[in-house]
């Protein structure tokens, strides 16, 4: 499985995750995130990372400029839709995205099927909860365009291998605190989600 280390808000925590063997790194712009991150702190970040490593730049409720302005201005690869969205906005997009599911129930895990998406835990605050999602929706389906998201662990990751996900995305999960990553944690979850 594929490998998002999200909330990154250091140059020692994005290089870390990157040694530890992270195909992506998520960067916050929600302002009521305790992991959001400025665009001038991003871009200083984003400019020294080496090449072949998904820069992810995560939205909450905002229109297609900010999420062009804020891609352009950090240099991130994708844009990361957190939030409900009227389909006219992707098409003013000019950067790559991801659809976020907020799963609430088994029904909301087969939403737009035919695409990529990162699925997650629903929860009031957006993300980073630590809130874990039911495993058993995922059973009797195609994984194989999920990335998923919500309560992960590096004790409970390689639980997910037989389900054949896309990828894994973790944020709380390999903290030692909001917005400071337990290297010790991200090397042992990537490791057990490989």
């Amino acid at each position: 499985m594929r490998t998002k280390i999200c909330g990154i808000t250091s140059y020692e925590d994005a290089m870390a995750a990157i040694d530890a063997g992270a195909d992506a790194l998520g960067f916050v712009f929600y302002e009521k995130s305790p992991r959001n991150i400025s665009i001038s702190h991003a871009k200083e970040i984003i400019s020294k990372l080496p090449p072949f490593v998904e820069k992810v730049a995560l939205f909450v409720n905002v229109d297609a400029a900010t999420i062009n302005f804020t891609c352009q201005e950090v240099g991130a690869t994708l844009a990361q839709l957190h939030f409900d969205f009227d389909d006219s906005l992707l098409d003013q997009l000019h950067t790559p995205y991801i659809r976020v599911i907020r799963a609430q129930s088994a029904q909301d895990v087969h939403l737009y099927c035919d695409q990529y998406r990162l699925i997650d835990a629903y929860c009031e605050t957006y993300g980073g909860s630590g809130k874990r999602i039911n495993i058993e929706w995922f059973a009797e389906i195609d994984c194989s365009k999920i990335i998923l998201a919500g309560g992960l662990t590096p004790e409970n990751v390689s639980e997910l291998k037989e389900y054949g996900f896309y990828g894994v995305d973790v944020s709380s999960g390999v903290e030692r605190e909001h917005g400071k990553k337990d290297y010790s944690k991200v090397k042992e979850f990537i490791r057990n989600a490989h």
